[in-house]
């Protein structure tokens, strides 16, 4: 039987959603896109040109959650990896987007770099747990104009063969993402149904849809490229002070970004994503190792359980800046608690210092925390043929399984779970091999895999494809 977590009763759900409707008739939302706003208007939305607010019908809302579709995948460059969504397995993603690392050479904070970041996407690439690309380092860069974001997408599919998610700055930038990934990946009609890319938007908490970068997606409509809203509403700061409310809040937010989506592309892939954070209340800053977040992603996941839709989650989180015990057992206990909630993504692995700082130890580390909390959801297998107890009464008093075709088979099974990393044999092994400990070995392993993962090449064609496409960008945004 598989291990689930429940924070949330069904009268509670059923209230997060009736107080949602409530809001998003009474309340409303601030849609600062013009065009979300006529898109919501045509749908029968209350729209206030002079405020920007637009009220919600429960009616609107309610189609909105019948039109999403509750089964989609989300495709991959790579053979093999497409992740189909509400089909019952989790995947592992990335945090996002540090702005300083720890050297690997010197251990010493210091600002990320281009190469910083093609090292996380290279190893992400190498981690089989990890599905999904999300930029874990800042580039370096700074820059966002069109050539930058065409030659930013290129460099993700030379380094990163499984899913994308990412977005478009702005509006102008999006047609030429949709070249790229023509490019890499074929007409229309094959990314309509292959959803290689999906589209993140942050609507800013509270109560506010941006247009920035909602116009960004919306300037992809016709393309069925799935969305995943995460608004980040931060407890008892741009978030209501206690986590049911958080829960409401964020619930608005999401299916109010809904209710736009549906209306621009009526059947558009969703997925129900928000990061409901907590403030540090001595502070005022956004506490990521707060035992509550891990509660408050829970509830998340469980409303998006409620409405059917797939679901990202998050958790993880850490307040400390370099790995080591705080980190250990705040990650643990952040990722452990919303996993037994079972998302369909999980968000959260190798930042630290509230999601600011990038460490590729810490995120192979953290991967051997996902597959523990992957077992731990697995859960005990109760099947007929799981009880053995035949095998009991033979083996009788006094006796040992060792010998069992039993036994074997369910260490090959997965009954038990092998560990990647950590010490897990004799005192006496562990000395002869040079009493490591975890940070050296998972640097170790980090090293290992940057110097041997080759990510699955483009092909000749495709990288010249991309270098025109590079080269229009250049010329356009000179002329």
């Amino acid at each position: 039987m598989e291990t689930y977590l429940r924070v949330l009763s069904d009268e509670d759900r059923d209230q997060v959603h009736e107080s949602t409707l409530k809001i998003l008739a009474k309340t409303g939302v601030k849609v600062e896109t013009e065009k979300g706003r006529q898109y919501l208007r045509k749908a029968g939305a209350e729209v206030n040109e002079d405020t920007k607010n637009v009220r919600f019908p429960r009616d609107l809302v309610e189609e909105a959650l019948e039109l999403a579709p509750k089964e989609f995948s989300l495709g991959a460059r790579r053979p093999g990896w497409d992740l189909p969504m509400n089909n019952g397995d989790c995947t592992l993603m990335g945090d996002g987007e540090g702005i300083t690392v720890i050297d690997r050479k010197t251990g010493e904070h210091r600002p990320s770099t281009h190469q910083d970041w093609v090292d996380a996407t290279r190893l992400t690439d190498a981690l089989d747990e990890i599905g999904v690309y999300w930029a874990m380092a800042e580039r370096g860069e700074g820059l966002e104009s069109i050539p930058d974001s065409v030659n930013y997408w290129t460099q993700i599919f030379k380094n990163f063969s499984k899913h994308v998610q990412d977005s478009s700055p702005r509006a102008e930038h999006s047609p030429w993402l949709l070249e790229v990934l023509q490019v890499v990946f074929g007409d229309k009609k094959t990314i309509r149904q292959k959803h290689p890319f999906s589209f993140l938007i942050c609507p800013q908490s509270p109560l506010t849809i941006d247009e920035q970068y909602t116009d960004a997606y919306l300037a992809l409509s016709g393309w069925n490229i799935p969305v995943a809203v995460m608004p980040m509403p931060l407890m008892g700061g741009t978030g209501p002070g206690n986590m049911i409310s958080m829960t409401i809040q964020g619930n608005c937010e999401v299916i109010a970004t809904l209710c736009l989506v549906q209306a621009a592309e009526p059947g558009t892939p969703f997925i129900y994503a928000p990061a409901l954070a907590v403030m540090n209340p001595r502070t005022g800053m956004y506490s990521a190792g707060a035992i509550e977040g891990a509660l408050l992603s829970s509830a998340a996941i469980e409303m998006a359980r409620f409405y059917g839709l797939p679901v990202e989650g998050t958790g993880g989180g850490t307040d400390t800046f370099a790995p080591g015990i705080q980190a250990s057992y705040e990650r643990a206990m952040n990722l452990l608690i919303p996993m037994l909630s079972w998302p369909d993504l999980m968000i959260g692995c190798g930042l630290l210092g509230g999601s600011m700082i990038l460490s590729l130890e810490q995120l192979v580390i953290d991967v051997e925390v996902f597959r523990m909390s992957k077992q731990a959801h697995r859960g005990i297998q109760t099947q007929t043929d799981a009880w053995l107890e035949d095998v009991i009464q033979r083996v009788g008093p006094g006796g040992n399984y060792l010998g069992e075709k039993s036994t074997v088979a369910n260490v090959r099974s997965g009954e038990w779970l092998i560990p990647d990393i950590g010490v897990h044999e004799s005192q006496k092994a562990w000395e002869n091999a040079g009493k490591k400990g975890i940070l050296e070995e998972a640097r170790g392993k980090v090293e290992d895999l940057l110097s041997t993962h080759k990510p699955l090449p483009l092909g000749e064609e495709i990288e010249k494809e991309l270098n025109n496409i590079q080269k229009r960008a250049q010329e356009s945004s000179d002329g």
